[in-house]
């Protein structure tokens, strides 16, 4: 039973989830107000069978959480900010993005290889379309098969042999305690992050003062600044969080923004880049110029192909 002053954060059931939204509960639970967490099955975690790209590309993870929020169940949303769509939702606001953590994607793999270094042929797992082109664009010999699941569930299949190397987040694995598992960090010049990638998403109701009043103080501007760069080059890019887009943002001491991004199709043939610059106040108008170039070099047609096959691929 909710108490008048205590905060409802809705969470998805995850380990990681579990661990994001407690994270946050703690450090609420310091300024002497009572938290309880709320377990809430999305889309993505009903339909663990298949590619994630055929369940659709628009808020699987992140859908219901945002309902039970305008409908009073919980009054703020934690989510993993790399799941959340652009398109703003009535009623809410994203109030506070807290300090980022390691945001560059990582290899695991049998005998502890690099990607370099392992055969030709190898059984990479991914179920992400921007993790899969970067792959084949640095090695087109090896096989990137879909991979669904949680953390856990993944490197158990990695361990159970079901692939020969496997790609996670690294923020991820670092909550969880399992970067022991990791056997290659990619660089930046290799595989760019999904936008959002290692930041978390904290929204409340618009109307809900009290609650943004608790939770502001949990923004970190020059995180929240860099991811809205990102956000802005994958809403004008018209991408969605599943499309072979890849972007990283940061804020220097001087609030000076860098963001590089890129663009691929699906199977990593052909590969788009953008580096912009700006001051983070200027963060949107930086990303929305990174998505006009991309567009000009031609990325609305390899995000449209690679959309065609993924529907291929799942029919």
């Amino acid at each position: 039973m909710k108490t008048p002053d205590c905060i409802r954060i809705g969470t998805r059931g995850s380990k990681l989830a579990h661990w994001q939204a407690e994270w946050i509960a703690q450090q609420i639970r310091e300024q002497n107000i009572d938290v309880e967490l709320v377990t809430i099955t999305t889309q993505g975690d009903q339909n663990v069978s298949g590619s994630v790209g055929a369940l659709g590309s628009t808020g699987i993870f992140t859908k219901e959480i945002q309902r039970a929020l305008l409908e009073n169940q919980i009054d703020l949303a934690v989510h993993s900010l790399k799941d959340l769509p652009t398109d703003p939702v009535d009623g809410i606001f994203l109030v506070a993005v807290p300090k980022r953590v390691a945001c560059m994607d990582v290899l695991l793999s049998q005998n502890n290889c690099t990607l370099h270094q392992l055969p030709s042929e190898s059984r990479i797992g991914t179920g992400s379309i921007r993790r899969q082109s970067q792959v084949l664009f640095l090695r087109n010999d090896v096989c990137v098969l879909d991979i669904r699941g949680n953390v856990e569930t993944r490197i158990g299949k990695l361990k159970n042999g079901d692939y020969d190397a496997i790609v996670l987040a690294r923020a991820g694995l670092e909550r969880l305690g399992l970067e022991q598992h990791i056997s290659y960090e990619f660089t930046i010049d290799e595989m760019l992050p999904a936008v959002g990638q290692g930041a978390l998403g904290l929204e409340t109701r618009c109307d809900d003062e009290r609650v943004q009043q608790c939770v502001r103080s949990l923004d970190h501007p020059p995180s929240h600044q860099a991811v809205l760069a990102e956000r802005a080059l994958l809403a004008h890019l018209r991408g969605g969080c599943l499309a072979p887009i890849g972007a990283w943002g940061r804020v220097d001491d001087e609030g000076h923004l860098q963001l590089d991004a890129v663009v691929l199709d699906a199977v990593g043939t052909k590969r788009l880049t953008s580096s912009q610059q700006g001051s983070a106040q200027s963060a949107i108008a930086v990303g929305e110029k990174a998505a006009k170039e991309l567009l000009k070099q031609g990325a609305a047609s390899l995000i449209d192909t690679a959309r065609d096959t993924e529907s291929q691929n799942d029919n």
